[in-house]
């Protein structure tokens, strides 16, 4: 049964197609390995992909592709006919989007529109696809739950991933197809992304540089280790979105409904303010950092707390990793791979 997982390259879908093909499932990747940041990262995780496939003797087929590139991607279904599908692939970052709208439009809602419809032409049985924390935008009544609002994103990247809720809701109920919007909460790990603050920090840190910290350190985030994330994820394969027998169409609940359809926040239930994430990457390190405390920047958002409780009902899993085990895991591999 092969599984379709697009973003192959990334952080999340190259930690995910790895427990994949060690599950002995086969995964046909699809990236584009922009240059949104480090195209050779990208280039690195492919190769241990690949590393990965001989060793377990599983399939593994990589295409180069973005997905607003409609023909390629009707190709890769038509000849590849996967029976589940992971969207990972998209334009990330909040802060970007405010620079450059356009590719969070065409990566983010014309892709995924192509992937929809790649699964309603090839009778896709269960599509799992990435929504983001950044859809609760101005809201501030935390922990953040799935019935809550999401009306008023304060970025395009917010704004992109609610409309891909709304897409995959409306191809559930036309055409049965069985959906998950997964709302992350600030993912890390090793081979995480450069653009994120653990990697940015501990980059900084290591060469004696001072690490800057917005809103004059006042953050809150639930910061979530990527083999929590894998592993809830793993979980969703094997349970698909169903309907919902007791939808109230009289108070509609946003996170179910009368189709085959799903969002879940996936998040450690943690929330830690930035200044102790900081502290558990200079205990990781072995060095104070030189911090350039600044105003916070637009799009961003004060804190983020996720209410897990439906992902972990529906799953049986609840993401267990600390904020001190994580971060060390991820100074050890950075130090490794690039050599200090």
């Amino acid at each position: 049964m092969t599984i379709l997982v697009t973003g192959a390259a990334g952080f999340i879908g190259f930690h995910l197609t790895c427990r994949l093909l060690e599950l002995g499932k086969p995964v046909v990747g699809i990236d584009n390995f922009n240059n949104y940041y480090d195209p050779s990262l990208k280039r690195s995780r492919h190769e241990q992909i690949k590393s990965k496939s001989i060793k377990t003797g599983v399939d593994f087929q990589m295409f180069e592709e973005s997905l607003e590139n409609t023909d390629s991607i009707k190709k890769i279904f038509s000849d590849h006919q996967p029976l589940q599908v992971v969207n990972l692939a998209a334009q990330a970052g909040v802060r970007y989007s405010i620079e450059n709208p356009s590719a969070y439009i065409q990566a983010n809602i014309v892709g995924f529109g192509n992937i929809l419809e790649g699964c309603r032409d090839n009778n896709v049985e269960n599509l799992i696809y990435a929504s983001s924390s950044s859809v609760y935008g101005g809201n501030t009544n935390l922990p953040f739950k799935e019935s809550q609002g999401v009306d008023h994103p304060v970025s395009l990247y917010a704004a992109s991933k609610k409309a891909n809720e709304l897409m995959a809701h409306t191809y559930s109920h036309l055409y049965g197809l069985s959906s998950i919007g997964l709302r992350f909460f600030t993912v890390y790990g090793p081979w995480g992304r450069p653009d994120m603050a653990l990697f940015l920090f501990t980059e900084a840190m290591l060469k004696d540089n001072p690490i800057k910290v917005f809103n004059n350190g006042q953050m809150v985030r639930d910061f979530t280790f990527i083999s929590d994330i894998v592993e809830s994820m793993v979980r969703l394969l094997e349970k698909p979105a169903t309907s919902d027998l007791n939808f109230n169409c009289a108070k509609p609940d946003p996170s179910t409904s009368w189709a085959p359809h799903r969002i879940f926040n996936i998040g450690n239930s943690m929330p830690t303010p930035l200044m102790i994430y900081i502290e558990a990457i200079e205990e990781a390190i072995g060095t104070k950092a030189k911090i350039e405390f600044l105003p916070m920047q637009k799009g961003d958002v004060q804190a983020t707390a996720a209410d897990t409780s439906a992902l972990e009902k529906w799953t049986g899993f609840k993401p267990n990793t600390s904020i001190k085990d994580g971060v060390k895991k991820f100074v050890e591999w950075y130090k490794d791979f690039y050599g200090y």
